[in-house]
């Protein structure tokens, strides 16, 4: 486990899950490279189990992954499991987790059968998941309960910085409409220090190990890297890599859409959308849509073409 371990409010929906589904489901969390994701699952096995085995499909063994390719004898995938990672696993007291499941596509579609047998948990975490290229050849799962994991918000990051009382206070002043007063110049600062440091786990334990946003600032442009080298993958063209590289500017020019043509050109529109819903399901981006009468089921008036 990291040195630092931060407090995360998906911690609490994750404990929610595990009383109601009861080894009905498995655990899917999703959400882009770099959040903390694996951490903040390791820290729940740790926590809420008696034991658990950690399975990093980035780094595991052929042997490994191969043992998800015939379910027909579940016995032997347990026991070569704890064999090989030298874990005992007790029934109904154990998690297994597949990390970055993603890079194994049939531990995804064994967790059909895997939930069904019921002695243990199971929670996966995944980045890129969602995007077609990763599930196209399995049966994707039902018995998947779907967490949405996004870097640290405010309130987490005030809690980084050990400080748990800034957002309720600010809650109760807005509930009665009461001004802040001085409070005010506190609170921005805080929250202008949010906006240098960011959300990114690894860019907040720079800033409290160093204090020096260099560093921090180093941390995040790899991560940036990261993601440009996954879409690289994903689109040899490198167009996909443009479009997320040019976000910045294109906010930056106060107009009320993103002209995607101006970046890579007229490429087509069933290839612009595609590169769209890819950066979108990446989960690297936001996608906000205009809505020709923002009221009630706004869904309904959602204009895809401005």
């Amino acid at each position: 486990m990291p040195k630092f371990t931060f407090k995360r409010k998906i911690y609490a929906k994750m404990l929610e899950w595990k009383s109601e589904s009861k080894g009905r489901t498995a655990l899917l969390i999703e959400g882009a490279r770099r959040i903390g994701k694996s951490t903040i699952v390791e820290e729940f096995a740790i926590r809420e189990y008696e034991t658990y085995i950690l399975i990093d499909f980035n780094k595991a063994s052929e042997e490994v992954k191969s043992l998800f390719d015939d379910l027909m004898d579940l016995d032997f995938i347990f026991l070569r499991l704890q064999a090989i990672f030298h874990k005992s696993l007790k029934s109904r007291n154990s998690v297994i987790i597949f990390d970055e499941v993603q890079k194994c596509p049939n531990a995804r579609q064994a967790i059909k059968y895997l939930v069904a047998d019921g002695r243990y948990d199971y929670i996966e975490t995944g980045s890129l998941i969602s995007i077609k290229k990763n599930t196209e050849s399995i049966t994707i799962p039902s018995e998947e309960d779907r967490l949405q994991m996004y870097p640290m918000d405010f309130e987490e990051f005030r809690w980084a910085m050990n400080d748990e009382v800034t957002i309720p206070t600010l809650s109760k002043f807005f509930e009665r409409k009461l001004p802040l007063g001085a409070a005010f110049r506190t609170t921005m600062r805080g929250l202008r220090l949010y906006a240098l440091v960011g959300g990114m786990p690894q860019a907040v334990v720079e800033y409290l190990e160093t204090n020096d946003l260099r560093k921090v600032d180093a941390i995040k442009r790899k991560i940036i890297k990261l993601y440009t080298e996954d879409f690289l993958k994903l689109d040899p063209s490198g167009n996909m890599s443009k479009l997320f590289e040019s976000i910045p500017a294109q906010l930056s020019r106060g107009a009320n859409r993103y002209v995607t043509s101006s970046i890579i050109g007229k490429v087509g529109k069933v290839s612009e959308n595609s590169l769209l819903q890819q950066l979108e399901d990446s989960k690297t981006v936001n996608v906000c849509y205009h809505c020709d009468d923002p009221n009630v089921g706004m869904a309904l008036t959602q204009n895809q073409e401005r």
